[in-house]
């Protein structure tokens, strides 16, 4: 079974047709990038699956449950990392993922589990008693990640992960998403192409609210007749590939 299969996805605005007839599947511990210029409907997507905007059309079902009948039992097996880092300022990271403990439930058994396992996972024992609002970006982003991974998730939407960290922070984070590769599926969105590329199984290109593209970055050039993964996609947005 898929981790996610979309069928003829839709929403619309008004007039505004944000994401047309989308049909697209990702497999179970795959890392599947969505790629597309603003307005391109990638955010209305991960808004639709992630279940925090309902459909105009078409359905979505991930790990078999369904965004429109099911929104409970899927909001049960997700999780999202924000593009704008969800982090309580004001407290320590320890205390930001007992925060998280405390959300989800866990006694206070499971609680210390979880957050020595994600603690080494993420490598945050060094900033463990540190205010989350000292944090540079990438620790910030770090903890985001931990944070969201805190519910033991079966997918994983990551928007916009490096977005603003230096040239060491995204390479960093870079190795800690590929770490998480195979233990939970990832759906990554991102404006970065060579991230996309680095990371990514699968890429979904999407144009105007329609799918232009679905495949591995090495058929993707290949399909737009390049080797340089940003001008495939340049070519592909532009309807130019051979």
């Amino acid at each position: 079974m898929d981790a996610i299969k979309t069928d003829g996805l839709t929403k619309k605005y008004k007039d505004v047709v944000a994401v047309d007839n989308l049909s697209l599947s990702v497999h179970k511990g795959e890392l599947f990038s969505l790629l597309g210029v603003n307005g391109a409907g990638k955010t209305t997507t991960i808004k639709m699956l992630s279940c925090l905007t309902q459909p105009t059309g078409g359905d979505a079902f991930l790990n078999g449950k369904s965004i429109c009948k099911d929104a409970a039992a899927v909001k049960s097996i997700i999780a999202v990392s924000p593009q704008e880092t969800a982090v309580a300022p004001g407290l320590s990271v320890r205390e930001n993922l007992e925060l998280m403990c405390g959300v989800h439930g866990f006694a206070k058994a499971k609680q210390n589990m979880k957050i020595a396992e994600l603690t080494e996972l993420l490598g945050l024992e060094s900033v463990i008693k540190k205010k989350a609002g000292k944090l540079s970006g990438g620790w910030q982003r770090r903890l985001s990640i931990a944070m969201a991974l805190i519910s033991e998730p079966k997918i994983l939407f990551l928007d916009e992960p490096t977005l603003g960290l230096d040239v060491l922070a995204r390479s960093d984070l870079w190795d800690l998403i590929r770490s998480l590769k195979g233990k939970v599926t990832i759906i990554l969105t991102t404006h970065y192409m060579e991230e996309a590329e680095a990371l990514s199984d699968r890429i979904a290109i999407m144009k105007d609210g329609k799918l232009l593209i679905c495949d591995t970055t090495d058929r993707i050039k290949e399909t737009a007749g390049t080797d340089n993964f940003e001008q495939a996609f340049v070519r592909i947005v532009k309807g130019v590939a051979k």
